[in-house]
């Protein structure tokens, strides 16, 4: 029987999905003052976590420190829900140290619908959106599986892993979104009648076992940090937990017999024999894919991971898995400290569908559709924090593109987020997209720790960023340019006590006095070793000024030459592309060239730089040709 539709509430922006992506999306439209309404499959599933209960790593971090920065609730979230926190690559430099945070995965999602609940301006509705309302290629609302239909200017779709998602263990395969939700199955189908390109993705999980059948003993304990870290700006170190409160992380390492057990049931691995259509992730395969990928490697490490405090299920990571159930147990009892751990779920794969992100505006609206804007896996991400960068800026453009105000884009120099959001739109992706360090080229000035620096000025002036925050950050910004200017007007003179220290480090003496600006630059000294020498300053510091004081000074010289590439950079970024150029219109461009402009439609010429097959050639007769102003357009 076909359902009766009717007319709901109209809304300034809709966002399709309350994953990651969607919660990001809805929270940044309705604090701009839009009428937003976030429709979820399932209210319990709110901000899930279907993989792995962790926020933050290399790259990704950084990511959660640039949604609080621009006032987004991620880093908020999982402050509040954390059971343990650790700093990565602290042996490394700053441009790589990344923080981790093992969630309380029930939690987590708890705390983050309460926070939806109470946000002014904000609907939470459980509904399917089968269909988009769209006229002349702009979209106008959308329509639910219960028949009704909701009109908006704008309309966020973060559908996750649940278009039209199919769940596959060993030999069995069902119809299903992640953790046995409901699959959306209609909207995949209403894109692709709009003239969206649509690919097929896959992702994975591990086995989750019973902490009370581990034993421990046999595997190396992974501690939380006991100096204060946090994700937010706004969180306070007096709330840190003490080492003593986290729950500990535990590793552990496969064999080679579970490699054998692996070889000896490729037959059934649905990766191996074909049943898997969707293209997996290149940079978390899984424990079957490892062990034919990497057959030299005797064996691969295993992090057993908490869910949560009120639980004992066990998150094993590294074992990313679809091999049959059976299977699974007997990989398992294979790893030293799991001989008898009792499987509570078994590890599957999950094929969903994505919109090809070549389709896309660096502004995460698409180029078929206007007012139509998508995030998240939606565009071929793979992790959490991808998807709450996606969705903070979409959110943003959305909530922009509904009160008529000027877009927002982020440029590779300003975020990791504009790195990824680039990254999609210029290239695509054939499989399924993780941020890593090396992805961005101005990675020494898109650290975690000035991720505030550098957003908050943007996030105020969009209204997300409340006068207190801004205040404080005022402060703090004061704080670290009173500091530089002091060491840079104190002199350090070459006394027995300076010279007695320089030799304990094994470093020549000072002959002659040096600023104290110039001593803390120096690789063995630290700003707490630069306090014995000098007055302190009039007002204690806050360590995260002393922080960006002592990174500042010590890498003056790669930063500088860093901002002098993004300057160069700015002068192409400004030299715009009118929409919709008809590139076989232009003689002289190599065939290669002109097939992936026509393609991905590049909106300056430095994104037209970005493009694979575009060469330098290429870039100089189009910007010949822009400058004449005889531009053709496509029909």
């Amino acid at each position: 029987m076909e359902v009766k539709e009717y007319q709901g509430k109209d809304y300034d922006v809709i966002v399709v999905g309350a994953g990651h992506a969607g919660c990001e999306a809805a929270l940044a439209a309705a604090r701009m003052g839009n009428e937003t309404l976030l429709i979820t499959i399932n209210l319990e599933m709110v901000a899930f976590m279907p993989c792995n209960p962790s926020i933050g790593g290399p790259a990704k971090g950084i990511v959660v420190r640039e949604v609080d920065a621009l006032g987004g609730e991620m880093g908020r979230n999982i402050d509040k829900t954390y059971v343990q926190m650790r700093m990565l690559n602290t042996g490394k430099g700053p441009a790589v140290r990344a923080l981790r945070a093992q969630a309380d995965k029930r939690m987590y999602s708890i705390e983050m619908k309460h926070t939806l609940e109470r946000q002014a301006h904000l609907t939470l509705r459980q509904a399917i959106v089968d269909n988009l309302i769209v006229e002349d290629q702009v979209v106008k609302g959308v329509i639910t599986n219960t028949g009704a239909r909701y009109k908006a200017k704008s309309v966020v779709l973060t559908t996750g892993t649940a278009a039209r998602g199919k769940i596959i263990i060993g030999e069995l395969m069902y119809s299903s979104g992640p953790n046995n939700t409901q699959p959306a199955k209609k909207l995949s189908g209403n894109l692709e009648k709009l003239g969206f390109e649509l690919k097929r993705f896959k992702t994975g999980t591990p086995p989750r076992v019973d902490g009370n059948t581990i034993d421990y003993d046999q595997t190396q304990e992974q501690p939380g940090d006991q100096k204060p870290n946090h994700f937010s700006f706004e969180s306070k170190d007096a709330d840190y937990l003490p080492s003593d409160q986290q729950l500990p992380c535990w590793l552990t390492y496969t064999n080679e017999k579970t490699h054998q057990i692996i070889r000896d049931n490729l037959d059934r691995a649905p990766m191996f024999s074909g049943v898997i259509e969707g293209v997996g992730p290149r940079y978390c395969p899984s424990i079957e894919d490892k062990i034919v990928r990497f057959a030299d490697k005797p064996r691969h490490q295993i992090f057993i991971e908490p869910e949560g405090r009120e639980t004992d299920e066990y998150y094993l990571q590294g074992l990313s898995t679809s091999l049959p159930e059976e299977i699974q147990q007997e990989m398992t009892h294979s790893v030293q400290g799991l001989e008898h751990a009792q499987l509570m779920r078994p590890g599957y794969a999950i094929e969903y569908d994505i919109v090809s992100p070549y389709q896309l505006r660096p502004t995460l609206e698409t180029k078929l559709v206007k007012g139509l804007y998508t995030a998240g896996q939606t565009n071929g991400t793979s992790g959490y924090e991808e998807a709450a960068g996606q969705g903070m800026l979409a959110g943003i453009n959305a909530g922009l593109h509904a009160l008529g105000k000027k877009e927002v884009i982020l440029k590779r120099s300003d975020a990791y987020i504009g790195v990824m959001v680039d990254d999609l739109v210029t290239k695509g992706t054939n499989e399924p997209y993780r941020l890593l360090t090396s992805r961005a080229e101005y990675r020494l000035i898109l650290r975690h720790d000035n991720a505030d620096l550098r957003l908050t000025e943007l996030g105020h002036q969009i209204g997300l960023i409340s006068e207190e925050r801004y205040q404080q950050f005022l402060a703090k910004k004061a704080a670290i340019t009173a500091e530089k200017q002091r060491l840079q007007e104190i002199r350090i003179k070459p006394n027995q006590q300076v010279n007695d220290f320089l030799a304990e480090k094994g470093v020549a003496p000072l002959k002659d006095g040096v600023m104290a600006s110039e001593f803390l630059r120096r690789p063995e000294v630290t700003y707490a070793d630069l306090q014995r020498f000098i007055p302190a300053p009039s007002q204690p510091l806050d360590q995260r000024v002393i922080e960006q004081v002592e990174i500042q000074f010590k890498y003056a010289g790669y930063i500088k030459k860093e901002y002098h590439k993004v300057e160069k950079l700015k002068k192409m970024e400004a030299k715009k592309i009118p929409d919709r150029i008809d590139y076989d219109a232009i003689e002289g461009l190599a065939t290669e060239a002109r097939q992936k402009l026509q393609k991905i439609q590049p909106e300056t010429l430095a994104q037209a730089s970005r493009i694979s097959g575009v060469n330098p050639a290429d870039l100089s007769i189009l910007a010949v040709y822009i400058e004449q102003g005889k531009i053709a357009k496509v029909k």
